[in-house]
């Protein structure tokens, strides 16, 4: 439950979570990859390449560009085949040990995942909407804790960023996920290499800016994501969600089906949003500036 990353003890640490180098199909080296995004302020970075023999099945080794403010968690992008649409299942894992074994020839994608998870892992199912991934291909990511909401990479380059919908049909169906969003920077947009980068990240709430840490609180889901807004504190107030976040036009708990409950106003800094529709159901927060830019709470259950 989300609320739960606002009561625990440490600080919010800033990340993204999925990144590729010239390890796989990136266009800078890992060294260049972690400095941009050191400089750029964030805490932590996982350098994710795609785990496919035609790359050695790599787990980057970012180790040598930790610094004492900046860190980095190996993991890679996982890939099976197929389908329900017949194509390459992408699966994030963040963790991942540096002897993680190669992708076994009859491997399915949930063999996959549960090997991830099962070697410590933090596995979230990859922009659904960039490659139309079917519910019932959703629905066998078992061992999954998270869905990308949105994913900076497939916006950028195809206008299908999004993976809410993939998400809100998997808690309709009583499943307890959570919600990421993530960068899946390549440097290769013509004329702006920092164009699909910087664009979506995740705020971590760890007692230390330490690998084991931050794993351990992405796995227990405390944390938020964000295209900008600020979440800054969310509890619960008898029937009411209290909510205090940076400037925004838009606060808003979104829960089953056409459910959800709002407020809107210019500059605003604070919600009390009411509960009693949610009982007994789910609920997810969206806060929205004024240029569009969101930020995502994990979903709570009422």
């Amino acid at each position: 439950m989300s609320l739960d990353a606002f009561a625990a003890p440490g600080s919010f640490y800033k990340g993204n979570l999925h990144t590729h180098s010239t390890r796989s199909d990136g266009k800078l080296d890992p060294a260049d990859v972690c400095r941009r995004y050191a400089e750029h302020g964030y805490d932590f970075l996982c350098l994710s390449d795609h785990f496919l023999g035609a790359y050695n099945f790599p787990i980057t080794d970012t180790r040598p560009y930790r610094t004492d403010s900046f860190t980095t968690v190996l993991g890679a992008e996982l890939h099976a085949m197929t389908t329900d649409f017949g194509d390459l299942w992408h699966i994030l894992a963040v963790g991942l040990p540096e002897d993680f074994a190669d992708t076994g020839v009859n491997e399915t994608a949930q063999q996959l995942a549960d090997r991830a998870v099962a070697a410590g892992a933090f596995v979230a199912i990859a922009h659904p909407e960039w490659y139309g991934l079917s519910l019932p291909d959703a629905l066998t990511m078992s061992s999954a804790h998270a869905v990308e909401v949105y994913n900076h990479t497939s916006h950028v380059h195809s206008g299908r960023g999004g993976g809410a919908y993939c998400l809100d049909m998997l808690l309709n169906g009583g499943r307890r996920i959570n919600a990421l969003a993530c960068d899946d920077t390549h440097w290769n947009v013509p004329g702006d290499e920092n164009r699909d980068a910087f664009g979506g990240w995740v705020m971590v709430k760890a007692e230390t800016n330490e690998p084991d840490a931050l794993v351990d609180a992405l796995r227990a889901g405390h944390y938020y994501s964000s295209q900008g807004p600020a979440i800054e504190a969310m509890h619960r107030d008898g029937n009411e969600l209290v909510v205090e976040a940076s400037a925004c036009q838009q606060i808003i708990l979104a829960g089953p089906h056409s459910l959800s409950v709002y407020a809107a106003g210019e500059g605003m800094q604070s919600a009390r949003l009411p509960l009693e529709r949610f009982a007994g159901k789910w609920g997810r927060l969206m806060v929205i500036d004024k240029a569009g830019l969101i930020a995502w709470s994990n979903p709570m259950w009422f």
